[in-house]
């Protein structure tokens, strides 16, 4: 941990902030992000662009190694707030646990920094291991081989919608939310929401964690995908819209913007993809037919810089 600074000869740096979020909006969340958490964010020293000393918090990263029975699957950096709820999701997300499986137990022990998920069913995964790929996305997100082949049989429901009032209203929630990104950045944000309200706020340095956080919750918690909006700080990559098909999320927005495969695999499993989301600003490249415009976007403002993350200038 960094040492004791005197606060007269040291600056502490300050990250902008919104305005704190109205307590309304903080009762809608089923979990969000806790900055003020001491194993998340540690002080450190150092210098400024004018040679002054300055303290700032930074993120902690830790590696938890992820057990499925006796098998040991990967070691993911991480935060590593949710630990049981990364390992089942990131299992679920690689098809090596299934959704009727019955989970017997998940054990985490801090010292080892292991959990192990053990399932009634015989699992061996040694051939899979051999197939990895790593992702684009951050702190070295990694699939495995066979992946695509329950994506291509996923039909994610028709009947599902976003409004544009939610759209408009979620993305100033979970901007206004306390958060790791706003105490000492570096990292990303996902959220899973119902309509206008954001349930789960999962943060971590990878976005893939985040999602898989979100995935293993969901599972515990036997929630419907089928209703729900997906919302990500981060691009929308290749590896986000099969994560998200996979959930059986019918929808997918984010501030940031997209790549090529990922668009294309949106418009073949017909998810609704959205980027560029911030102030009144909005684009759609697959899955349109899903979205009400309910309400006209003349009527919000634009972002305030102080408020934009970076994420939102294409992270």
């Amino acid at each position: 941990m960094a040492e004791n600074v005197e606060t007269e000869t040291v600056r502490t740096v300050k990250r902008g902030k919104p305005k704190a979020a109205d307590a309304r909006t903080l009762d809608e969340f089923l979990i969000r992000p806790n900055p003020q958490d001491p194993r998340l964010t540690e002080r450190v020293r150092g210098t400024d662009q004018d040679g002054r000393e300055i303290e700032t918090p930074v993120v902690m990263e830790r590696p938890v190694t992820i057990f499925l029975n006796g098998q040991e699957i990967v070691t993911a950096m991480t935060i590593n707030d949710y630990p049981e709820y990364l390992a089942i999701g990131f299992l679920l997300n690689q098809n090596m646990l299934h959704p009727d499986d019955s989970i017997e137990s998940v054990d985490y022990d801090d010292e080892l920094e292991i959990v192990v998920v053990r399932t009634e069913r015989e699992t061996n995964y040694e051939e899979k291991l051999k197939k990895k790929t790593r992702t684009s996305g951050c702190a070295q997100g990694t699939v495995f081989g066979d992946l695509m082949e329950k994506f291509e049989d996923i039909a994610l429901p028709e009947d599902a919608v976003i409004k544009t009032s939610w759209l408009y209203s979620l993305t100033r929630k979970v901007n206004s939310t306390p958060s790791l990104y706003l105490e000492a950045g570096a990292i990303h944000g996902c959220v899973l929401c119902q309509e206008d309200r954001p349930l789960l706020y999962m943060e971590d340095v990878g976005r893939h964690n985040a999602v898989d956080k979100i995935a293993g919750y969901m599972f515990r918690h036997d929630i419907s995908p089928a209703d729900k909006i997906f919302y990500t700080t981060g691009r929308l990559t290749s590896e986000m819209v099969i994560k998200t098909v996979q959930m059986g999320i019918p929808i997918l927005a984010s501030r940031s913007g997209f790549t090529a495969w990922g668009v294309d695999l949106a418009r073949k499993a017909n998810l609704t993809l959205i980027g560029r989301a911030k102030g009144k600003r909005f684009m759609a490249l697959a899955g349109a037919q899903r979205i009400v415009y309910d309400i006209d976007p003349g009527q919000f403002a634009e972002e305030d810089k102080k408020h934009q993350r970076k994420a939102a200038r294409d992270d």
